[in-house]
């Protein structure tokens, strides 16, 4: 496609964040404004759905705008959705489940738009919800976590209290039960998911506590831990994408669950008529383009083999994964 076919659109907007005009085509008749409570280059959860949507404009030829940076907080994500769906577009996405209650209250304000929260868990009659199961492969990363840490202790890290976290760190606490009732889990929610300096300091201290294996659910506040584990000679698990491929001297393993396919498959079912409203849509590790544990060439043939047994039960539906825990959390260091 050349760049004469496309076109930008400018939007003036007086709230905190970034408002940008993503590349369009010209004769696309589906318009999508999507909602990005973060950088969409953060490397993580913001930039996967961001790469989703940009997907979607190249395949299926949706227009796009995109609003991003807007703080986490209900009245921001609010106002931003209402800015976002004033300017008459299909389809609304908000990225992540911290939208859940602003996009209820929005998209009762419009009827007439559609609306999606991805990794949420709110419907409606223009409202629906897509989630990538990112707990099925939480729990097989808890399994991978107690099968190589070398002392019986492993480490979680996440930022927001949001429900896709909790849920991800409810199946990381079973799955590391799964494999060894045993090990010792320390797990913290720090409130930042994009805090380089906490994150370094949390994975310090884990580290001091014995973790030699960290399973972190961050997004531009990784880089602070892999710094840690790799100055302390510790060993992380990421999420999202692979981060095996990214830093292999610090990650035996990722534990994949691609949001943008959420992102992604809200458009296209949006596109061929079929929107969930009233319904949330999961995608789970039977979809393995979009969730499922890499793991890195190092680990041993016997532990790859237990955990992919794991998954295939999953599958089958043999094994559930718990989505809730409860227990002693690791204190945030000042």
């Amino acid at each position: 496609m050349s760049p004469a076919r496309y076109r930008r659109r400018t939007i003036l907007a007086g709230l905190a964040g970034t408002l940008i005009a993503a590349p369009v085509l010209a004769q696309s008749r589906l318009k999508v404004a999507a909602l990005f409570a973060g950088r969409i280059d953060d490397r993580g959860f913001m930039q996967a759905g961001y790469e989703g949507l940009k997907l979607a404009e190249q395949r299926l030829g949706a227009r796009a705008i995109v609003q991003q940076g807007v703080a986490p907080k209900p009245e921001d994500l609010t106002a931003a959705l209402r800015m976002l769906a004033a300017e008459g577009p299909d389809l609304v996405i908000a990225h992540g489940g911290q939208n859940n209650a602003a996009a209820k209250a929005v998209a009762a304000e419009f009827p007439a738009i559609r609306f999606v929260v991805t990794q949420g868990n709110v419907t409606g009659p223009n409202l629906a919800s897509y989630e990538v199961l990112q707990e099925h492969s939480a729990f097989l990363a808890g399994m991978l976590a107690a099968l190589t840490s070398p002392t019986g202790v492993v480490g979680h890290m996440s930022g927001i209290r949001v429900t896709p976290g909790l849920k991800g760190r409810a199946a990381y606490a079973a799955g590391v039960a799964q494999a060894d009732p045993k090990v010792t889990l320390l797990t913290n929610f720090s409130g930042n998911q994009d805090d380089n300096a906490l994150s370094g300091r949390i994975a310090r201290a884990m580290i001091a506590r014995d973790a030699r294996v960290i399973f972190t659910m961050l997004n531009a506040g990784r880089a602070g831990a892999i710094d840690a584990c790799r100055e302390l000679g510790a060993r992380q698990i990421g999420n999202v994408g692979d981060w095996t491929a990214i830093a292999p001297d610090v990650f035996i393993g990722s534990a994949f669950a691609d949001s943008g396919r959420a992102l992604y498959d809200a458009v296209a079912d949006h596109a061929a008529g079929r929107l969930a409203v009233g319904q949330v849509k999961h995608l789970g590790l039977e979809t393995p383009e979009a969730v499922r544990l890499v793991m890195a060439p190092s680990v041993p043939p016997e532990i790859r083999s237990r955990i992919e047994a794991a998954g295939q039960a999953i599958v089958a539906g043999s094994l559930k994964v718990p989505v809730e825990w409860s227990g002693a959390e690791f204190e945030t260091p000042a």
